[in-house]
């Protein structure tokens, strides 16, 4: 990929056939995967490719996302030893802040405020995916990354977890998600964008805001 711009304010929804890399998009994005090759990496106008090499780097990106990005994975991925309430405000303990009222807030907004005393094991795979939805945007992250959020809820659930998702970018903050359900992300708002896939890798092509490609 020669280039990839994301903005503040972007709301962008990557669709695509399975395999052709979405999902590895996401990771690179994330920090999670390390590149083959990279020429220029930058967050907030930082270059963060020479993280990727020296004796300190790991931290240094482990410190960028944990104050910066909030990560849906495909599978909630909920840690089975604390409660709905506390793997929400895991990313808030980690930066030693607390905001109740948050938690409180987005577990309402995503029908599971009665669930949040509760292990995840006691959880259906769909609540478990919308607290993990709440995981990832509740310390107000500048860079929102979610992979399929919606594929294991209701559709009227769907609905309101990607109306969620798209609530988070703003003024200073961007979301990007992979998902199937390009109708409904651009009925919701998001800019589509396509990954097509084609000898040596996926081409990025863009639809356009409110479009489905």
């Amino acid at each position: 990929m020669p280039e990839f711009i994301l903005r503040a304010g972007d709301r962008v929804a990557i669709v695509g056939p399975s395999g052709c890399g979405k999902s590895t998009l996401l990771g690179l994005l994330s920090l999670a995967l390390r590149p083959r090759a990279v020429g220029r990496l930058e967050i907030g106008g930082q270059d963060v490719s020479p993280c990727w090499n020296g004796q300190h780097g790991a931290a240094a990106l482990g410190r960028i996302r944990a104050a910066g990005m909030g990560f849906v994975p495909q599978m909630s991925a909920l840690l089975p030893f604390l409660s709905v309430r506390a793997n929400i405000a895991l990313p808030l303990d980690v930066l030693g802040r607390t905001d109740r009222a948050r938690v409180q807030d987005l577990a309402a907004r995503l029908d599971i405020l009665g669930q949040l005393d509760r292990m995840p094991v006691t959880l259906s795979v769909g609540q478990r995916q919308r607290a993990a939805i709440a995981r990832a945007v509740v310390h107000r992250p500048r860079l929102v990354l979610a992979d399929e959020p919606t594929a294991a809820l209701h559709p009227d659930q769907a609905a309101g977890a990607m109306r969620l998702l798209f609530d988070q970018g703003g003024a200073d903050s961007a979301v990007v998600m992979v998902t199937h359900d390009g109708a409904r992300a651009a009925e919701t708002g998001f800019s589509i964008v396509s990954a097509v896939p084609h000898v040596g890798g996926a081409r990025i092509a863009t639809a356009g805001a409110g479009q489905a490609a």
